[in-house]
């Protein structure tokens, strides 16, 4: 017998997935995926039908019904089907014609230069019901697919170049994404080469970032995809949060792997991913609580890493500081001042200035003044406020390099701060280090507008009490960092 080839993605015999599954296997690639019994499992074998041949023609007035008649029927049936392995398989009668008008890849099957001359054709890695449902589509343009069978027929309507049947099963798989099934299905869609479900479970898991995490389904992916995700600017969670999910991963490929839980081994089978974590956003208490007592970080990179919490200057690190945004859309700043002056001297009081909004907003830092006389070094902390409840919102202890020019530079905050419209805040930085620049001809209104017109108006007053000397007319923390 001669077996049927094909184009398309290629997947080892009985490792379709079942996306309502979650037992995994591994492809050629080492790519995780779900094992699938199909339910075909249960069911005997199909009855193939043959109605009487005389004038069945006259009883289908349409193109389409001839055809649907036609499918799995032996009648005018020149190819036979032995679909799937063992007791599993199935044998179904076909049409050449129908086949090649609907696939290039059956096409070339019957009609290439290597045409197959055989009667029977054996496809060991196309489950029965997938291949039902490919066939019904080709006769009729029906559309049979559930969760039992969607990842299944996806990877047939690949293999035989029908993107039509595809554009459906991707279409099921998006209406039924959710945060507890994400990340398995992010990896069927890399796996299957579905750029746009895979984006749309990047967003899902972007939003429900802390759910997607806590699933089945998140120890089950592989390293590319976990290393896909730990990229994203976008998580919603916090850092600590999502190293001891990593650790879960690890201890989940560590028994894939048959490897001892060791530290050694679970630092070896994250490779780059662990790189992807980004530690010096965490506060020095969830650093030393967790990372710094998993064995997984050399001792050295703990060292530099508590010393990158405590000391100015901070050593060089190599993991990643930008913060995570949980946001999309571009980056947007308002500068309050129209002109800088020198000098401006700290002596342990917080600088700071009351602000308000239109629009509910999220603030990620601040721009601050540097030193006057070239490169210099500052410590300091950042905070916003909700100005009636003196409540934090949120804060950071850190440190920025000037180089001695007017320029503002970058402060930012571990996590977005939300700000909600017509509440006052209070925006404070208090700096440790030598005089610097200082703003002036202060704006109490500073409105931004996007290149999609949407505006964003800024409200300033002076905060009252001890706060540097920083006002609306002049002073610090000149310029807002914030996505809308």
């Amino acid at each position: 017998m001669a077996t049927g080839g094909g184009g398309g993605a290629s997947i080892g015999d009985g490792q379709a997935s079942n996306f309502a599954q979650t037992g995994t296997g591994r492809n050629a690639d080492g790519v995780s995926i779900s094992n699938v019994a199909v339910a075909v499992i249960a069911a005997p074998p199909m009855a193939l039908h043959r109605e009487p041949a005389y004038n069945w023609q006259a009883t289908k007035s349409t193109v389409k019904e001839r055809f649907a008649f036609l499918f799995t029927n032996e009648l005018l049936s020149d190819v036979r089907f032995v679909v799937g392995k063992g007791r599993l398989a199935q044998r179904i009668p076909a049409h050449k014609f129908v086949l090649a008008a609907g696939s290039a890849v059956f096409d070339a099957m019957f009609n290439g230069g290597m045409a197959t001359t055989s009667a029977e054709i054996e496809l060991p890695d196309v489950e029965p019901a997938a291949f039902l449902a490919l066939l019904r589509f080709l006769y009729s343009d029906e559309v049979h697919i559930g969760p039992e069978t969607v990842m299944t027929t996806l990877y047939t309507a690949k293999k035989y170049a029908v993107p039509a049947l595809e554009a459906h099963c991707v279409e099921f798989l998006t209406k039924h994404l959710r945060a507890d099934n994400a990340f398995m299905l992010l990896t069927q869609a890399r796996l299957f080469d579905e750029p746009q479900l895979a984006s749309l479970c990047l967003d899902t898991i972007d939003k429900s970032t802390a759910d997607a995490i806590n699933a089945e389904g998140f120890t089950d992916i592989d390293l590319d995809t976990l290393c896909a995700v730990l990229e994203r600017d976008t998580l919603g969670i916090r850092e600590s949060r999502l190293f001891s999910a990593v650790v879960r991963w690890a201890d989940a490929e560590c028994y894939r792997q048959q490897l001892p839980l060791t530290s050694e081994n679970k630092q070896k089978v994250l490779g780059k991913a662990l790189t992807l974590i980004r530690f010096p956003l965490m506060t020095v208490e969830e650093f030393a609580a967790g990372p710094a007592q998993s064995g997984i970080l050399f001792d050295r990179e703990v060292v530099n890493l508590f010393l990158h919490f405590t000391v100015n200057p901070k050593p060089r690190v190599d993991y990643i500081d930008r913060p995570r945004c949980c946001l999309r859309g571009k980056e947007c700043s308002i500068n309050r001042f129209q002109q800088v002056e020198s000098r401006w001297g700290y002596s342990g009081t917080s600088d700071r200035i009351r602000f308000n909004v239109n629009r509910r907003i999220s603030v990620v830092g601040f721009g601050l003044y540097g030193g006057l006389h070239g490169p210099t070094d500052y410590q300091v902390s950042i905070q916003i406020l909700e100005s009636d409840r003196n409540q934090t919102l949120g804060q950071n202890e850190t440190g920025f390099n000037c180089d001695g020019t007017a320029s503002t530079f970058r402060v930012m905050f571990k996590e977005p701060v939300e700000i909600l419209p017509n509440i006052s805040y209070t925006a404070c930085a208090t700096l440790k280090g030598p005089d610097s620049h200082y703003g002036t001809r202060g704006l109490k209104k500073v409105t931004h507008e996007s290149s999609t017109g949407t505006k964003t108006t800024f409200f300033f007053c002076s905060s009252p009490g001890n706060n540097n000397g920083t006002s609306v007319e002049d002073g610090q923390i000149p310029e807002i960092i914030f996505y809308t």
